[in-house]
């Protein structure tokens, strides 16, 4: 028997293909369809990321997803240029929602690699100390009062504090590793 590749190629290969990792994405919410996904391409052509990004193939991404790729999937930081313009999800003719899926992929990256832009970290970090994503100036508020617009809701930073507690975020957010830039 003639092998193009050596055994040891080859259970390189197939140790780098989770076979368990398709049904876990599928059952997370919003990305149950990927395996309607039938390789068209309308979600890449519309997509304005796409253009700019060798690896950011949103029909790519789909079919690395239904093979298995895990590692190679969460290990590239352009899952992080997705802008969820929801363009991928107006085009698909199967209703593959890739914006949720990117999003799950996302969640995942996180959780199980402890990695995320750093934008990210300093927005999760701004709404559990002030309740909104980016730290509102004094002067913005003092405008606001000569402006005659009502105070901003005050966030109750005890409560935010539990509900960080109850889905890990906490955690997340001490542990988490950033980068500032995807190439």
């Amino acid at each position: 028997m003639v092998y193009s590749m050596s055994q040891k190629e080859e259970f390189e290969v197939v140790n780098r293909v989770d076979p368990a990792f398709k049904r876990a994405v599928s059952g997370m919410h919003g990305a149950e369809k990927i395996s309607l996904c039938f390789q068209c391409g309308t979600c890449t052509a519309g997509c304005p990321i796409s253009r700019f990004n060798d690896f950011y193939n949103p029909r790519r991404i789909a079919r690395m997803i239904q093979l298995g790729l895990k590692d190679r999937l969460l290990s590239n930081d352009a899952l992080w240029l997705c802008t969820t313009c929801y363009t991928c999800i107006d085009n698909c003719p199967q209703g593959v929602e890739m914006a949720y899926i990117i999003r799950a992929l996302r969640n995942i990256t996180v959780e199980e690699r402890k990695v995320m832009p750093t934008i990210y970290k300093q927005m999760l970090s701004n709404i559990l100390k002030t309740g909104y994503v980016y730290v509102i100036s004094e002067l913005r508020i003092k405008r606001r009062i000569q402006h005659g617009l009502p105070p901003l809701p005050k966030s109750d930073s005890k409560q935010i504090a539990k509900l960080f507690d109850a889905t890990h975020i906490s955690d997340i957010l001490e542990r988490a590793e950033t980068f500032d830039r995807v190439d």
